[in-house]
């Protein structure tokens, strides 16, 4: 079984720019490069990563392809295009597909001001862009409330495989009221088959990151294994947001005893399968990643 995390970030300010990071992030707000992140990966037995986008802006996409070439670790990559400025993004698109790391995109739909821009004309024809070129699209939330947008997004684009990012943010460590309202959104979206969603970031929803327990974050994931499967679930290990969250270790030692009462084939789903066939990962670039961590 290769292993694969399928949320992990790199960034450098100094490339380029990052409006949400700053000194209240500390001590991420510096360069966070993959060799930063390895040891964590090899001691938790992870062989792959999936580079997820950062910044609204061509330069982070930039670093990650670089970070790519330079890692046979890395076997993906989720970039950033102006879903908004379909010509814009058509030329960037066929740009990026020359590299095979490319394998889906992300905007930081969370950071902007309008809460539906995701459902305008201008970021429809984006997305149908997407499905065109045989890539995914990463749905990141604040909150669950974002979560109501996704079944809308199915319907209109059928052909668009859709992951969304930390289970859309359940509320860890909130009230009976608050886990309903989030699984009735989940499970709106999760009636869509080309709909995924991955197991990553699941820290207390108030007050530090840290405070979470393997307890409160159970039956977040029991609610997505029965909504998903374990076919549609996929493990990421949120490098470096996790080190505010206790460390990376800690979420993956987590992560590993929540799925224990799993059969090997569906947590073998969840750790690696699920990601390679999502994002359509190429074999080649797995087999390279997982020499390079033997």
């Amino acid at each position: 079984m290769t292993v694969v995390d399928a949320h992990l970030h790199v960034w450098d300010p100094g490339v380029a720019a990052y409006d949400w990071l700053g000194p209240a992030m500390s001590p991420l707000d510096r360069a966070m490069r993959f060799p930063d992140a390895r040891r964590g990966l090899r001691s938790a037995g992870v062989d792959a990563a999936v580079l997820v986008q950062a910044a609204d802006n061509d330069a982070d996409t930039d670093l990650m392809l670089a970070t790519a070439a330079a890692h046979p670790e890395v076997v993906g990559v989720v970039a950033w295009v102006p879903l908004d400025d379909p010509g814009r993004a058509r030329a960037r698109l066929a740009a990026l597909r020359g590299d095979p790391h490319v394998v889906g995109v992300r905007t930081l739909l969370h950071e902007r001001s309008d809460p539906d821009w995701i459902l305008g004309p201008d970021a429809g024809a984006g997305l149908a862009l997407l499905a065109e070129a045989g890539l995914t699209f990463d749905y990141p939330t604040s909150s669950p409330a974002a979560l109501r947008h996704l079944p809308e997004l199915a319907a209109r684009h059928p052909g668009l495989r859709l992951v969304v990012d930390h289970l859309g943010k359940p509320p860890v460590g909130g009230g009976r009221e608050d886990r309903a309202e989030w699984r009735r959104l989940i499970a709106a979206a999760a009636l869509h088959p080309g709909t995924h969603a991955k197991v990553s970031g699941l820290y207390s929803a108030s007050g530090p990151l840290d405070t979470w327990t393997t307890a409160q974050v159970r039956p977040f994931v029991e609610d997505a294994l029965e909504l998903f499967g374990p076919e549609r679930l996929m493990y990421g290990g949120d490098w470096p947001i996790s080190l505010l969250a206790g460390g990376y270790a800690r979420t993956w030692e987590s992560v590993c005893e929540l799925l224990a009462p799993l059969s090997p084939d569906d947590r073998a789903a969840v750790l690696g399968g699920t990601a390679a066939r999502f994002y359509r990962l190429d074999p080649a670039l797995l087999n390279a990643a997982h020499r390079a961590a033997v």
